[in-house]
C-alpha cells in the first residue's frame, strides 16, 4: 500500500490518505496516483478485503 493508513475500531474502518502526496504516474501515464492498495488486500483485524485507488 502507498499513502493509505487504515484503522479498524469494532466494525468501523477509518481510511486516511494524504491528498497532497504524489506516488507517480499510472501505468498508462494518463493520471497521477495519490494512493493505492496495489490490488485487493485484507483489512488488518478482519476477513474483509479492500481495493482502493485515488488519482488525479
Amino acid at each position: 500500500m502507498k499513502n493509505i493508513n487504515m484503522e479498524l475500531n469494532g466494525n468501523i474502518l477509518t481510511i486516511t490518505v494524504d491528498l497532497s502526496q504524489n506516488q507517480g504516474p499510472s501505468k498508462s501515464g494518463k493520471t497521477q496516483i495519490i494512493a493505492t492498495t496495489a490490488g485487493n488486500v485484507t483489512i488488518p483485524g478482519s476477513d474483509a478485503k479492500i481495493g482502493l485507488n485515488i488519482y488525479r
